[in-house]
């Protein structure tokens, strides 16, 4: 696949790192220059990995560029005292599609600190990671879908686009807790089993 990635920062490093491993073509671009460049190049999917209070303006500039793109949103609206900025709504992947209502928005890879994703892969106890994915249009799904496989990781379907601010929340509570607390977060979900009700 052919790779945009909005952002040079850490996410972008280790996630264009790990898929140009994975065979794929990878063009990065930061604020500072190349944005419109990476947005154009990214013809199979451009990862949005810029700090979450300048996206929807840059979205909003790339409007036409991100036309019929899968637009991967691993940004996360937490503030300071790990505030869910969106509380009340629209989620933030929400106000990205608002800005750029021609691209095929999918919320993924926000749920993990960035040295998670440079593992190679990110398995724990013979557990493959799993990400949560939240988008409405199938095709683009499907694209993101095979990126979390290329990393070594599972694909969950946790709805449409208007669930992404769930995964948001999520994320806000999880980073308030490892980073907060300094809390085994991992530790608050009972094995499937248990978490189903059926009988052991």
């Amino acid at each position: 696949m052919r790779i945009g990635i909005l952002g040079n920062g850490q996410m972008a490093d280790a996630l264009g790192t790990r898929w140009r491993r994975a065979g794929h073509e990878v063009r990065t671009g930061g604020r500072s220059g190349g944005l419109r460049e990476a947005a154009e190049f990214g013809t199979d999917a451009v990862l949005l990995a810029l700090p979450y209070a300048a996206v929807a303006e840059v979205v909003g500039g790339l409007g036409e560029v991100l036309r019929g793109r899968a637009l991967i949103d691993c940004t996360n609206p937490v503030g300071p005292g790990f505030r869910l900025l969106t509380a009340g709504g629209p989620a933030g992947a929400e106000r990205i599609a608002a800005a750029a209502p021609a691209a095929h928005v999918v919320k993924a890879f926000n749920l993990c600190h960035v040295d998670v994703w440079r593992l190679t892969p990110p398995v724990f106890d013979g557990r493959p990671l799993a990400v949560p994915l939240c988008g409405d249009d199938p095709a683009a799904l499907d694209v993101v879908r095979q990126l979390v496989r290329d990393l070594g990781c599972e694909p969950l379907d946790a709805g449409g686009l208007d669930r992404a601010g769930l995964v948001e929340a999520t994320a806000a509570l999880l980073i308030g807790l490892w980073v907060g607390e300094g809390a085994d977060a991992q530790a608050i979900a009972p094995p499937l089993a248990h978490a189903a009700g059926q009988p052991l």
